[in-house]
């Protein structure tokens, strides 16, 4: 697994740390760990940033002035990628999707939309339910037009070259978990793009590290979730050589947590982020983050992590918090 053969930008601040979490782990009954990918740097940080590394990597080997990417209204993706772009002397263009319907100023304004608007990113917004690779090849091919060289970069950057990012994590939670003489018998994880999730099972299956990863979802069903999941961590083991490495059992999603969909937040949620920020002081977003916990929680209380070391991996997020602000803040 020598990642060194792969273009990468520089973006993070890695190793991004591993800490306990007491409070909340006295709260569940169960040994709970944080891995702090909110803590990655790039324009507030989060789980993108990793991916960003070999895609803009990749970007800049092909010689590229623009980067083109899509994402919902809120997406954290689009708010680093836009970043990434800034700090490279890129164009970046971007469409959004109105994918939960919203109208609240807050949330067509605020938050990760800010961010876009602030890191110079144009914004083309499409209605719910767009074809998304379809709007990327409109908008690359108006670069083109315009005589620009544009990169596209799939939604959440989740391809094979996005994953590697996870792959390094994978690696870098193994390092960290040996340091401290700490066995991990779980990664629970938000899964949707499917990247992270399917960097993290492929880089701990070329390993061997035999660490099961449990993605709990945030939008699409388990049966077409997992699909996504393992088609992407095969395709990226490929990437590095061992196209073997996974199996089908290696990928797990528990998609009972999605709630009404993508975006939309319930009461469970809002108690989610409540838990965590008045035990452990840990900000979670309430799109990916908020619903892996609100799934954590309930697993917990259930008795499924009954003698387990968990390791929770902390996305990122936080800056979507203040477009759901009028929505959450009168519940708090």
């Amino acid at each position: 697994m020598h990642l060194a053969r792969f273009p990468r930008v520089r973006l993070a601040h890695l190793p991004t740390p591993l800490e306990p979490l007491p409070r909340l782990s006295e709260a569940l009954g169960v040994e709970l760990w944080i891995k702090r990918d909110d803590c990655t740097g790039l324009a507030g940080g989060g789980n993108k940033t990793r991916k960003l590394e070999f895609l803009l990597g990749q970007a800049m080997v092909e010689g590229v002035d623009t980067l083109v990417t899509q994402g919902a209204v809120q997406s954290n993706h689009v708010r680093q990628t836009a970043a990434a772009a800034a700090a490279h002397g890129l164009n970046c263009e971007i469409i959004l999707e109105e994918r939960t319907g919203s109208k609240a100023e807050d949330y067509v304004w605020n938050g990760n939309v800010l961010m876009d608007r602030l890191f110079g990113a144009t914004i083309r917004r499409v209605p719910g339910g767009s074809d998304m690779v379809a709007e990327l090849e409109t908008t690359a091919a108006d670069v083109r037009k315009r005589g620009g060289k544009p990169y596209v970069i799939p939604g959440g950057g989740s391809n094979a070259i996005g994953a590697l990012g996870y792959v390094d994590c994978a690696r870098e939670i193994v390092v960290q978990a040996d340091e401290l003489d700490m066995p991990i018998d779980r990664i629970v994880t938000a899964t949707g793009s499917a990247g992270t999730h399917a960097g993290l099972v492929a880089g701990l299956a070329v390993m061997g590290a035999d660490i099961p990863v449990l993605g709990i979802g945030v939008r699409a069903p388990k049966e077409k979730q997992e699909a996504n999941v393992l088609k992407l961590a095969r395709e990226t083991a490929a990437l590095l050589g061992r196209p073997d490495a996974v199996t089908d059992d290696m990928v797990v999603a528990d998609c009972d947590y999605v709630g009404e969909g993508y975006g939309l937040v319930d009461q469970a949620v809002i108690d989610a982020l409540v838990l965590a920020a008045r035990t452990d002081a840990i900000v979670l977003d309430p799109v990916y983050t908020g619903k892996a916990m609100k799934g954590l929680i309930a697993l917990a209380r259930a008795g499924r992590f009954e003698n387990e070391t968990v390791v929770f991996l902390h996305t990122g997020g936080a800056q979507g918090l203040f477009g759901y602000g009028s929505e959450i803040g009168p519940q708090l």
